[in-house]
């Protein structure tokens, strides 16, 4: 009776320092699997009360940045392409608190496939009223 509690204290043991690791891995290379899920279920769904439909969208795609963002939302955010605007990349976030789905003020311009300009903070077609910067709120 001890051998098997002790053998399976070392399988937990050993599950834990194999699958720990293994997890922040994915986690860091990734992304949160939770935040992409509540990214991509709310997203599209507001862009889809706002009226738009497949047509009016080229791109759209969540993405995980390698760099700090605004503390409001989760770390993942998307990217919309819209047809009228090929040259701008929109950017979407979800925020932690209320859960709201904000549009941030910054948009990326395209230069070439994968290769951006300047961010550009100007009114545009597609620009939301209520805009939250992409970098404030950072530490």
């Amino acid at each position: 009776m001890v051998k098997r509690i002790l053998l399976i204290m070392f399988s937990l043991l050993a599950a834990a320092v194999i699958l720990i690791p293994i997890s922040l891995f994915y986690i860091l290379n990734n992304g949160n699997p939770y935040h992409k899920h509540l990214v991509n279920k709310h997203i599209p769904q507001h862009l889809e009360e706002l009226s738009y439909s497949e047509e009016d969208i080229i791109e759209q795609a969540y993405l995980q940045p390698k760099h700090l963002i605004n503390n409001d939302v989760y770390h993942g955010h998307y990217k919309v392409v819209f047809a009228d605007e090929p040259q701008l990349e929109y950017l979407y976030g979800f925020t932690k608190k209320g859960k709201n789905v904000v549009q941030f003020c910054e948009k990326e311009t395209l230069i070439a496939p994968r290769h951006y300009g300047e961010l550009t903070t100007d009114e545009t077609k597609h620009s939301e009223e209520d805009c939250i910067g992409y970098f404030d709120n950072r530490d």
